[in-house]
């Protein structure tokens, strides 16, 4: 591709890695292009955030393709990972230490699969207070660190499918299918209770976003270095 084609705009498929922010990733991507096709000012966004301590798809929208970043943020989104059954985080992850445990030995695979149910279809969810969300002016998590207490609306998303992929507690491995705005984290901290103990998110990734797949998805290194020798 030359730099026209990324003014033109183009859709890449990045697969993030661990640690990093959206941001992080599409601030590297614009340096890169910036850098190897000579091109003094290019829009470069993604079309939906993955939080840090999650991995997989994010579209990455060049040039005049940035139009289209918000059809795609509402199309249906595919995510995998791992619950943590019988204790819970402030942040419903891995970002804040276990604040609670729970007892486990009512937990049975036919309740594991059986409380699904309870968040298919339409669903009232609280977002978590480690989120980005905006209150007054400040993201919900700066609140949060501070010690923070503030009152979250419940909003309604969807989840399509719910499915317990495996089972090997305290792990439980899940597979979602869900609409823009749904919080894995929140069905994480939401579940652990339908389950009368607790559970916290360990691992996230996102595998699909409407017709789009990871499958096809590049790490940062394989589109810096094709970049690189398509720039040469």
């Amino acid at each position: 591709m030359t730099a026209e084609d990324y003014k033109n705009g183009q859709i890449l498929l990045i697969d993030k890695p661990l640690e990093w922010t959206s941001f992080q990733v599409v601030n590297k991507l614009r340096w890169h292009i910036r850098k190897h096709f000579n091109i003094k000012k290019i829009k470069v966004g993604h079309a939906g955030t993955l939080d840090p301590l999650a991995t997989g798809l994010l579209i990455i929208c060049t040039g005049k393709q940035t139009k289209n970043i918000n059809e795609y943020q509402g199309q249906i989104k595919e995510y995998t990972g791992t619950f943590v059954i019988g204790a819970t985080t402030p942040s419903y992850d891995l970002e804040t230490e276990i604040n609670e445990t729970f007892p486990t030995e009512h937990i049975t695979e036919e309740l594991l699969h059986k409380t699904t149910e309870q968040f298919t279809g339409k669903i009232q969810q609280k977002p978590p207070i480690f989120s980005a969300i905006k209150k007054d002016g400040k993201r919900l998590y700066e609140l949060a660190r501070k010690g923070e207490t503030t009152e979250i609306k419940a909003r309604e998303v969807e989840i399509n499918e719910f499915k317990i992929t495996k089972i090997d507690l305290p792990n439980v491995e899940f597979r979602i299918v869900c609409s823009k705005g749904t919080y894995i984290r929140s069905i994480a901290n939401d579940y652990g209770e339908a389950l009368k103990s607790g559970a916290h998110l360990s691992v996230l990734r996102r595998t699909k976003i409407g017709d789009f797949s990871v499958d096809n998805a590049q790490s940062l290194d394989e589109f810096v270095n094709s970049i690189k020798e398509k720039s040469e």
